[in-house]
């Protein structure tokens, strides 16, 4: 990265009066950190440079300035569209209020992770995969989204409706990415069945015995489903040339049928060894950031610090929770056990997901890229937003 320097306080020769400079901050870039200016034109970041920048520019006052964040994987939206059990929400205005939290986390790229088909009878979910995408699309193409939306197809092989839904979706302009899952309970990311069945009598009250029965009759009837629908839903993906992921990989076999097929990202592998096998297979691996913010998986498998630690991780995602990917980029990067410095960390919710989902125009502070930009304050080990831009105009 050239890095210019600032004289007798004038951007550079040449800039426009009215182009827009940040100044005085710890500018997060690809390979270090550096205290400087940015001056943006276009919505593109025009040029960097060390020292002040001068008057008129907006003095960060020593906060850092991040690329904003790219997320290639939340479920949030659904949990809009279901704000309870049974409670339905309006399309519009769930998608407008995934889009405040997405952005409040500042993430100005995201992939809404939208499930085809499912592991259990749930029609609902069949119904809305649809409409939300509807409504992201003309909520988009209305301006009425402050993040970018994109939409990531996550197909359950263990339904034999996916293939047709994900063929009567796939071609959507804002579908981007394509991800395979299979989420019957005892074979990937539910390994432990008794922990499995006791969150099970936690959120529903029903008994072990029933639960226990309900999961073998589910196992019986579905367990096979998958050798033919998972051809079919990687066939639609490859033959569009959209980026596929393998899902909850659990056994070194799960990463070698994926990268047999082609999968060139294994996401959320639950354990050390599916996640060595990937790397052995120059596989990209994603891990949760809401598992290195608590600690460790929710489902008891493997914490993605341990993926850290022997650098089998590549990207994060916020999977559940929208902030904790900026949350844990300072936690990983605070960590001095991990041995990562805040640009290897940012650069994991930044340029590593943009590139893996082939947007080369941003995820980076360069010249020529995009001005998704967020400013962060810190107070106490804690990343705090203070503000947000996209293509260079201020969205919160």
């Amino acid at each position: 990265m050239r890095i210019e320097t600032f004289q007798n306080g004038e951007p550079r020769p040449g800039a426009d009066a009215g182009c827009f400079v940040i100044d005085n901050a710890k500018i997060v870039l690809n390979d270090t950190v550096v205290e400087g200016s940015v001056v943006i034109e276009d919505g593109r970041i025009a040029a960097l440079g060390t020292g002040r920048a001068g008057a008129g520019a907006l003095d960060f006052g020593g906060d850092y300035l991040l690329p904003g964040l790219v997320d290639i994987h939340t479920d949030h939206f659904e949990k809009h569209v279901f704000p309870r059990p049974h409670v339905r929400w309006d399309y519009m205005r769930a998608a407008l209020s995934h889009d405040a939290q997405i952005i409040g986390g500042g993430v100005t790229t995201v992939f809404d992770s939208l499930c085809v088909g499912v592991s259990s009878e749930d029609s609902e979910r069949a119904a809305i995969l649809g409409p939300m995408i509807d409504v992201l699309e003309r909520a988009q193409a209305a301006g009425m989204l402050r993040a970018e939306h994109f939409v990531h197809l996550r197909c359950e092989v263990v339904d034999p409706r996916t293939p047709e839904l994900t063929a009567a979706n796939i071609d959507r302009p804002l579908v981007r990415v394509v991800s395979v899952m299979e989420h019957l309970p005892g074979i990937r990311q539910s390994r432990d069945m008794d922990a499995y069945v006791n969150r099970l009598q936690k959120a529903g009250g029903e008994s072990e015995a029933i639960i226990r029965d309900r999961i073998a009759q589910m196992v019986a009837e579905r367990s096979d489903i998958g050798r033919t629908v998972r051809p079919e839903v990687v066939a639609l993906a490859r033959a569009r040339g959209l980026p596929l992921l393998s899902h909850d990989d659990t056994d070194i076999e799960h990463v070698d049928l994926a990268a047999d097929e082609g999968v060139a990202i294994s996401e959320f592998p639950c354990t050390l060894e599916a996640a060595r096998e990937a790397r052995a297979r120059s596989m990209l691996i994603v891990g949760g950031a809401p598992n290195i913010v608590r600690g460790g998986s929710q489902s008891g498998n493997v914490a993605v610090r341990d993926l850290l630690a022997e650098r089998l991780i590549d990207i994060l995602a916020s999977d559940y929770v929208p902030r904790s990917m900026l949350d844990a980029a300072f936690l990983i990067a605070n960590d001095p056990a991990l041995d990562y410095d805040l640009a290897a960390a940012v650069r994991m919710v930044t340029k590593a997901p943009a590139e893996a989902a082939g947007l080369a125009d941003r995820g980076e502070i360069a010249a020529g890229k995009r001005a998704d930009l967020i400013r962060v304050g810190e107070h106490d080990g804690h990343p705090y937003l203070k503000a947000v831009w996209r293509k260079g105009h201020r969205v919160a």
